[in-house]
This record gives C-alpha cells, structure tokens and sequence, in this order.
C-alpha cells in the first residue's frame, strides 16, 4: 500500500510539473504568472491546502482592468471542469471561496454570469467522481457537496445584494438593518428563506470523521465555518425585523414564515459542531429564531385564522362527500363498484345503475 501511495504521490508531481511546463511554453506572456499562479495553487497534492502566495497571485488579477479578471476567473473554472483529480478540484473550489471572500468586486463580479445570466454552470458537478484511492473517492463527495454549496452562496449573494462573507462587500451593521426595515413582507421573506437554503446546505456536508483530519477538508470547513457565522448574523437581523412585524404580517406570510423558522430549526443539530466561535451569539440567535416562532403561532389572529382555514377544508370535502353520495344514492340498480381506497369504504355497498346499450 506504501508503494502505491508513493508511486501515485511521483505521478502527481510529474503531471504538476509537465502542466507548468506547458504553460511556459505556450500561455500568452501576459497571462504565464496567471496560468503559472493556478496550476501552483490547485497542485495534486491531497495533503497540501493551496498555497496563500499563489492564491494572493490570483487575487492580485482582481486589481487590473475587467478583461484581465474575466479571464482569470475563465482560467479557474476551465480548471475545474477538466480535471478528473479530486485533489485538484477541490482546490480550484477553495481557490473560487477565496474569490467570493477577499476578491475585489470586479473579480467577483465575474461570477455574476455562472449561471444567472444563462452562461455555463461551471459549479454543476453532481457527476464527479474519481476513484483511484479511497482518500479521492471520500474527496469526491467534498466536492459535489462543496461546489453545490458556492452555488448556494451566489445565489443568496444576488437575492441579498451582496457577496455573503466578503471582506470587499461587508455593510455597516446599522446600514444594514436600516435596509432591511425598509423591505416588504414579501422581500424579507424571500431574504430570509435565501439564508434558510444556505443553511441546509450547509447541514448537508459529508461526514468529515471519514476523512481522517484531511487537510483539505480542513480548509473547506474552516471557510464554511466563517461563512455560518456571516449566515447566522444576517438571519439574526431578519429574525429581529419580523419580531417587530409580528402584529401586521398576515396570515399568508405568518405560515410562510413560521414554516422558514421551522426549516432553520431542523438544520441546528447537525450545525453544532461547525464552529467553536461566538457560541453564545449563535445560541442566542436560535433562540430568537423559536421565540417569533412560538409567538406566531400562540397567536390569537392566527390560530383564528388557521382554524377558519381548516374549517372551510372540511366543509369543502364534507359537501363534496355529500354531493358525489348523492350523485350515487340516486341510482338504485346496476352493477356494484368496490372502491380500494379507504376515503371510499362506505360506498362500497352502493351500485350503479347498468345502462342499456344505445343502438
């Protein structure tokens, strides 16, 4: 097994080694340090995170004209795509995190077009899958679930009007809530259940126990990690805004709501473990978040109006119920009709009439 390990260790480093050297031979001169900084960043080493001088390299793109950064991140996600190597992919999606991060707004503005603009979903990759070794194979599934997370993420970014978690796009906390106060029942509710789609899945990671202390499944939860805390915050701050609309939401958007708060609530367990900071922060927040819960549905308008609701389903089926007997009832020969379902079982014993063929 050692030899193995060692034998695909050399062919990692030569395939390393033959990208740069073709790189040298035949990027344009402008953009060698580019192709030159990401195949040094996204190496096929499964037991080495990308290196912080060549990340800071891609960044450093971000700070030249639009057509330089658009080509960066073209170079970043054609990586991605080609390449079968878990070690590699992951990577390129740390490499892309790091972007939404700490970029500079016309680099991350790129990501603007994958896909929302109907371009290419370059982060689509329910499919990957490489099984040389274990470890790739476990790597595997870090990647379709990472990749469909920064999916997750940009799509809450355009909802919310920013880069999630980014240094380059962070509001004043006040500037925030003033923002916030000002949006309509409907927008708030689409904010917060953006937030609550980012939350579940980041519930739905893999297990990272079979990972053995990867360093690079380290990496992934540690930006997810900071990611939940940003999450927490803004869902912390909608939470705050409705508790102050509790007395004017309708009955639509109180179940819409309710059924938000209750989605978060689902995805508490499997987040304990996520972070270890500012636990008494995220505490206090999930406890806000089964307070507004409560008190919606203790409320007096409420519970009036969700029994109405239910009061009018059972009159609805109850006069459907008695018209389709009735419609039964009133034939009194023919063949008898077995209904299997057991909504049905009393009329079992009802015919319907046989009708004499027309000639």
């Amino acid at each position: 097994m050692g030899r193995v390990k060692v034998f695909r260790d050399l062919i990692g480093i030569i395939k390393d080694k033959a990208s740069q050297s073709k790189a040298a031979l035949i990027s344009n001169p402008r953009t060698l340090s580019l192709h030159l900084a990401l195949l040094r960043a996204t190496t096929h080493d499964p037991f080495s995170p990308p290196d912080p001088t060549h990340l800071a390299t891609l960044l450093s793109f971000g700070h030249c004209s639009r057509a330089t950064a658009s080509t960066a991140v073209d170079a970043i996600m054609d990586r991605l795509q080609t390449t079968r190597d878990a070690s590699v992919a992951i990577k390129c999606l740390i490499t892309v995190h790091h972007i939404i991060k700490r970029g500079s707004f016309i680099l991350q503005d790129q990501f603007s077009v994958y896909p929302s603009t109907g371009g290419r979903n370059y982060l689509k990759l329910s499919n990957f899958r490489d099984d040389t070794t274990p470890l790739t194979w476990e790597l595997s599934s870090w990647v379709r679930w990472y990749a469909l997370y920064l999916e997750n993420l940009l799509s809450t970014s355009r909802i919310l009007g920013f880069f999630l978690c980014s240094t380059s796009s962070s509001v004043d906390k006040d500037r925030e809530e003033d923002r916030v106060s000002s949006l309509i029942n409907t927008e708030l509710l689409k904010e917060i259940n953006s937030l609550g789609n980012l939350i579940e899945q980041i519930a739905k990671k893999p297990d990272s126990s079979n990972s053995n202390g990867n360093v690079l499944v380290d990496a992934v939860l540690g930006l997810v990690g900071e990611d939940y805390l940003s999450s927490i915050n803004e869902i912390s701050i909608r939470v705050s805004e409705f508790k102050e609309r509790l007395d004017c939401l309708g009955f639509v958007d109180s179940v819409e709501l309710v059924c938000a708060l209750r989605r978060l609530e689902e995805c508490k367990e499997r987040l304990s473990t996520l972070s270890q900071r500012k636990k008494v922060m995220i505490e206090s927040v999930w406890g806000s978040i089964n307070e507004v819960k409560d008190q919606i549905g203790n409320s007096k308008a409420y519970k009036e109006d969700e029994g109405r609701l239910l009061m009018m389903g059972r009159r609805n089926k109850v006069s459907e119920s008695a018209r389709f007997g009735e419609r039964v009832v009133m034939k009194h020969s023919g063949n008898s009709v077995k209904f299997s379902s057991g909504r049905f079982l009393s009329f079992n014993d009802l015919t319907f009439p046989a009708y004499a063929s027309m000639e």
